[in-house]
């Protein structure tokens, strides 16, 4: 298969475009049909009963549809699956790995792809990667500022957003200097996870994007040399703001689930998360009370695309090729959607797909939804995560 596919690609350059439609087209028929009867063990996050539930309607539907066995393997963090795919590397593993489809963005995709430890190019070659925004949705082809260049496929859009209880907060803070101040007024009224927890990593990022003066150095790769100039203005602003947050700074909460519960019970007043349906979502569950209200800060928050990916050694790249395009798929991206089901925002560009498609994303407005959206930061290049990591919690890693 492997070899048949770089044939149709070397002679791509030479055919004309009629006879190269076709010659894709039958290699697309080729994977489709060699991954029936193919068991695929997609390495996924489980920390979220409704993501689970989506991967399980999934499961069904790649089984009837596709002769498909898709697996959920439950991890809690994605180094887990960086970790157990590098290890078989170096154990000689090559051809019967253990995962053959992992969720993935940030750090993990830079560490496997330096490391060899991906399959492909492969993704823009699904066929409906053609619906991709990849112009309006720019991350979908860059992650944390590293170019994919077709080793994972695009899966859904994630932008940071706080929410608060529009009773309690009437005026949230529109920037992390009002937020400063905010804290300053409402002691032990907010906080962040802890890091490495990946929203407050993430917080984290969003304080430095917002108080430098100098974004450039954050989208190359990590320069030790820059790094406590580069990151001087967020240990600035922690310094400040830590002594106002829950437990003054001293502790700090598991995960943003964690953080969904303390403001639901009246502990905390704002809390954050990564997407932006969430609200809506945790309202329509009646977790969260209709008062809450999401928000984003005016200038903009960090924002990403999160993917899919095939280890270099998976046992049934064909099977995950095809999930990965079912994945892609209006009916699958309309669903994951539905802020019944995930509320996970699309890639697809909407506006390109034929008006049956169309209509599956024609949803009611919900209580909670986010009514005024605004300019996506780039997420920093993912190099710099782990030094950020490790620089606060020699700062502040006290609990």
């Amino acid at each position: 298969m492997n070899l048949q596919r770089r044939h149709l690609l070397a002679a791509g350059a030479t055919l004309p475009l009629s006879r190269l439609v076709r010659a894709q087209g039958s290699e697309w028929h080729h994977i489709e049909v060699a991954a029936r009867g193919q068991t695929v063990y997609m390495n996924a996050w489980a920390g979220s009963e409704r993501i689970n539930a989506y991967l399980q309607w999934a499961a069904g539907e790649l089984a009837q549809r596709h002769g498909i066995k898709l697996e959920h393997v439950k991890i809690t963090d994605t180094t887990e699956t960086v970790k157990r795919v590098r290890a078989e590397k170096a154990a000689g593993r090559t051809g019967d790995g253990s995962a053959d489809l992992v969720w993935i963005n940030g750090e993990n995709f830079l560490a496997m792809k330096k490391e060899g430890l991906l399959f492909g190019p492969w993704s823009e070659r699904l066929p409906n990667y053609a619906n991709v925004d990849t112009t309006g949705k720019p991350t979908t082809r860059t992650d944390f500022s590293e170019p994919v260049e077709g080793l994972e496929a695009p899966w859904g859009m994630a932008q940071l957003t706080f929410y608060a209880d529009s009773t309690r907060v009437p005026r949230p803070p529109a920037s992390i200097a009002e937020l400063l101040d905010w804290a300053k007024k409402n002691p032990g009224r907010f906080t962040y996870p802890k890091p490495p927890a990946f929203h407050g990593t993430t917080f984290l990022k969003q304080v430095l994007v917002e108080s430098t003066t100098d974004r450039k150095p954050l989208y190359a790769p990590h320069a030790t040399d820059l790094f406590a100039k580069v990151t001087a203005p967020l240990w600035a602003v922690l310094d400040r703001l830590h002594p106002h947050l829950w437990k003054q700074g001293l502790q700090f909460p598991a995960n943003n689930t964690v953080m969904r519960q303390m403001l639901a019970d009246g502990e905390l007043a704002i809390s954050l998360t990564f997407n932006p349906n969430e609200v809506a979502n945790q309202i329509a569950a009646k977790t969260l009370p209709a008062t809450v209200l999401p928000y984003q800060h005016a200038a903009g928050t960090i924002g990403n695309t999160h993917f899919l990916a095939i280890p270099f050694n998976a046992r049934a790249k064909e099977a995950a090729q095809v999930a990965a395009n079912f994945f892609l798929s209006p009916l699958a991206q309309a669903k994951k959607a539905d802020i019944k089901v995930w509320g996970d925002p699309t890639v697809l560009a909407i506006e390109r797909l034929p008006a049956a498609d169309r209509a599956l994303f024609t949803t009611s407005a919900a209580p909670g939804q986010l009514t005024r959206t605004v300019p996506v930061i780039l997420e920093p290049h993912g190099s710099w995560v782990d030094p950020i990591e490790r620089e606060w919690a020699r700062r502040y890693g006290l609990a």
